[in-house]
């Protein structure tokens, strides 16, 4: 027992980095896989990978050989050759077994309650052949067998438009849609036709998908499409395509946000699209595009490709049973792919992967669900019975750790993967349909929807909302952290302010309609913490004891209801902002009264566009950041611009209004919050942090007024992000619309000036999703001796969550926490602790006589 928890400690402590460390330790000069001995696997492992001790490494190559000789996992005993050795297989599968059996002992899982199911009106008069959701537009999309597409409201489910894909280069009545895939990078979707192409639409010219490029010469019929993008990098992407010759063909873009493919010789057709021969690729005419290919599955139709890009790998199936499951591995720093295939008694027609996990699900022709460690071809993980017809369909849960499977004769099973049962069975609810029926399953997991379609009918499977602890009544707009009064404090549309002990997640009291009916937008407090001030879109700043009495109210909108984005509190004034091209000034002498006019600042209007956000670093530099990506730098006391930086702006393929009639260009540098970071000064490296539109975060070097790093820290489709910056500098907490929390390590991050711009992001420490919905405010603060995190959320909860990922809870919720018995210390408080321990010990021994 104490062997297995050192073990998950170790394991804990390591990403994906090191085991891939740890895996090319198994491969010998020649690159073919060796074993290892136990004295070899320690020392090389603690070498290699950099952390950990010997005795914990000792204590993993123990618990691996212990479960091979008692036959506890499923690993391919017969590949060790000799007694008290081991190999990749054998260590893979052991890590994997202990992360289900730590599931399994942490939490038991039932199945969801569905509610009743929902037959939606589909005009298709032919089969459904995908459903997507495109998050870019907040809809969903269906496309039948005849190329005609719908979008559906995300909401109602009702039907916003039709349009039927034009393609000239068949007849309508032969079109013959066989797949789709939306690249959310490009703004585009591939769909493939069994006239040997992939056609590029794109899906923000007026709904009216204009045909963009035209992928034409392929070999055979493509049959199923996969499109994956590099999270840290969204120009970099792949395509995969496989057909129904058995082959496997992949399309690496390099700039896809830029242009899919160069423009050489331009041929275009009747439909004004750009005609790319699949032959040019192969010969590498297009340098910004280019291919890897395999032909394993021969003669078998490939039914289903995925590229993981966590192992640089291509999974794809087949009901050929000697090719049942194939991965093409990317060689290092070659094109060429080693290819490994895993054998079933009938073959698959499906497959999934769960990427924390790193299992791969098959649906078996055999009835069988089987789940596989892509390092081990000998045998599965284990075998998931229960389907007495083909399964034709397997989708994890990636969230919930389960896995929903389907079957010909019309049964949904959902399994728990740690416990490998099945703990719901659906059937009997499934509209009676010819055998040859055409079956697909769409599973939106964010919103916990899953869509089935029977020819040209669609179904809409539904989870009834299990119930969620909430804080507020209305959507949390701010969340501040007290370190007098010890308490989180966090504000709502609906006008209200509620005071949190930190300790335990209580309530400790409540101030409403501070505002009227007005929401409140954001929040500050002063530098005594006694003070709050709280943002009114009524047009007013008002400030606070904390007994809940109004003491000066602050006239930042003349009259007018504005939208203030931030409150900001300098030494002699406060500012306010968010709705012009110039901040509004209140001085501190003025609050005599109780009503509080507006000051003039000195320094006049400088932005161009309205101004969002600021930072100040003491004693006087002041920045502000507006929607259109400038920054100016200030004197405070002067009040004068001293210097404006501006990223720089690359030209994109296409230009798009956005929701509210500005271009995305602008959309996509909008500056909405900014920090200095602390302990950090402008004579080194990076001093000042930006965060705004399109996901990505920008490094600044105040004293030389130029941009120095770069990275896309969420997805670009989902919009602004908002970040902060921890009190002693060296982490950085991001968050998106979808409720996903992000922490980086940056305090080895540009440290110095290089020349040129980094777009290499920082050390990713943990990713983790406490919210349902979008995030609208992030906190850190030093509790005591932990480092944690607050965030406010638009689905009306207040989370605490430990800087490393781990949650604490949400405010309000039933069960109370105690902070001071449980959790991590912050890293900084953990290293000052071992050095005290340390030190102690050396004391004791030279005390010693």
């Amino acid at each position: 027992m104490g062997t297995r928890m050192e073990v998950a400690q170790l394991e804990e402590r390591m990403n994906i980095e090191d085991y891939r460390k740890l895996q090319g330790l198994f491969l010998d000069s020649s690159g073919s896989p060796r074993s290892l001995s136990r004295t070899e696997f320690v020392d090389q492992a603690w070498s290699s990978v950099g952390r950990g001790s010997k005795e914990e490494y000792g204590l993993l190559f123990d618990s691996v050989v212990f479960t091979q000789e008692h036959g506890s996992l499923l690993v391919d005993v017969d590949a060790i050759k000799e007694e008290g050795r081991v190999d990749w297989g054998g260590l893979s599968s052991f890590l994997l077994q202990e992360l289900s059996d730590k599931v399994k002992n942490s939490r038991t899982r039932s199945g969801p309650r569905w509610k009743p199911v929902r037959t939606l009106t589909c005009p298709h008069r032919d089969p459904v052949q995908k459903v997507l959701y495109l998050r870019i537009l907040g809809q969903y999309l269906t496309v039948s067998k005849g190329g005609n597409v719908c979008l559906r409201d995300r909401e109602d489910m009702s039907l916003l438009h039709t349009h039927r894909l034009q393609n000239s280069t068949v007849t309508p009545k032969d079109l013959w849609v066989t797949d789709m895939v939306v690249l959310h990078n490009a703004h585009k979707i591939a769909v493939s036709f069994t006239s040997k192409e992939v056609c590029f639409y794109d899906i923000l010219s007026h709904q009216d998908f204009r045909c963009k490029y035209k992928l034409q010469g392929l070999m055979f019929t493509p049959w199923c499409l996969d499109y994956w993008v590099d999270p840290s990098d969204p120009d970099q992407a792949v395509l995969t395509i496989g057909d129904i010759g058995g082959q496997v063909s992949a399309l690496y873009f390099t700039s896809a946000q830029i242009s899919l493919f160069e423009r050489l010789n331009v041929r275009t057709d009747s439909d004004s699209a750009d005609i790319i021969q699949w032959d040019e690729l192969v010969r590498g005419k297009h340098r910004s595009c280019y291919t890897v290919t395999h032909r394993a599955h021969t003669p078998a139709w490939v039914r289903k490709v995925r590229y993981l890009g966590s192992l640089e790998a291509f999974v794809s199936c087949s009901t050929r049973p000697q090719s049942s499951v194939v991965i093409g591995w990317r060689e290092k720093e070659s094109r060429s792919l080693r290819v490994t295939s895993f054998f079933t008694k009938r073959g698959v027609w499906d497959m999934d992967h769960h990427r924390e996990l790193n299992l791969i699900a098959t649906a078996g022709v055999d009835h069988q669900v089987l789940l596989w460690n892509p390092c081990v071809t000998s045998g599965p993980v284990c075998v998931l019975s229960g389907h007495t017809g083909p399964v034709t369909a397997v989708r994890f849960m990636q969230a919930e750790q389960q896995l929903i499977s389907y079957s010909k004769d019309k049964v949904l099973c959902l399994w728990d993967i740690s416990r490998q049962l099945c703990v719901h069975r659906l059937a009997g609810v499934f509209p009676k349909t010819q055998e040859d029926t055409h079956t697909l399953l769409f599973l939106h997991e964010e919103q916990h929807l899953l869509f089935l379609s029977f020819n040209s009918l669609l179904l809409l499977l539904e989870r009834k909302e299990e119930k969620r602890s909430s804080s507020h009544e209305h959507p949390v707009t701010c969340v501040l952290y007290n370190s007098l009064f010890r308490q989180a404090v966090s504000s709502d549309s609906a006008s209200s302010v509620i005071c949190w002990r930190v300790d335990t997640g209580q309530k400790v009291k409540q101030f409403r309609r501070c505002h009227g009916n007005a929401e409140i937008s954001t929040m500050a407090l002063d530098g005594t913490q006694t003070r709050l001030f709280t943002a009114g879109a009524d047009g007013e700043v008002k400030v606070w004891d904390f007994n809940g009495r109004c003491l000066h109210r602050m006239n930042a909108g003349l009259g007018r209801s504005v939208d203030i984005s931030q409150v900001l509190l300098l030494r002699r004034s406060v500012l306010v902002m968010g709705w012009d091209r110039m901040f509004t000034v209140f001085r501190l002498h003025s609050f005599s009264q109780s009503y509080v006019e507006p000051s003039e600042w000195k320094g006049g209007v400088q932005h161009r566009s309205d101004v969002l956000c600021a930072a100040f670093q003491p004693p006087q530099t002041l920045v502000t950041g507006s929607y259109d990506g400038e920054i100016i730098e200030w004197n405070s006391s002067t009040e004068n611009a001293l210097k404006k930086l501006r990223p720089l702006t690359e030209h994109r393929e296409d230009t798009h209004l956005g929701v509210n009639g500005k271009e995305d260009a602008d959309i996509s540098i909008a500056v909405t919050r900014l920090f200095f970071i602390p302990g950090r000064t402008p004579k080194g490296g990076a001093d000042l942090v930006s965060c705004g539109g399109s996901g990505v975060v920008r490094l600044w070097n105040s004293a030389h007024s130029r941009l120095v790093g770069q990275f896309t820290a969420h997805n670009s489709d989902l919009g602004s992000i908002v970040m902060t910056v921890s009190p002693c500098g060296k982490y950085l907490v991001t968050a998106d619309r979808e409720g996903t929390l992000k922490t980086w390590d940056i305090q080895h991050y540009y440290l110095e000036l290089h020349d040129g711009i980094t777009d290499e992001p920082p050390k990713l420490l943990s990713s983790f999703r406490p919210h349902l919905d979008r995030v609208l405010h992030l906190e850190t603060c030093l509790h005591g001796n932990r480092l944690l995190v607050l965030s406010a959320s638009s689905d009306c909860s207040v989370a605490l969550s430990y800087l490393r990922g781990d949650n604490v809870g949400l405010f309000g919720q039933e069960e109370q926490w105690c902070l001071e018995r449980t959790g991590p210390l912050h890293p900084q408080q953990e290293a000052e602790r071992k050095q005290r321990e340390e030190g102690g010990e050396r004391s004791s021994q030279r005390d010693t006589p």
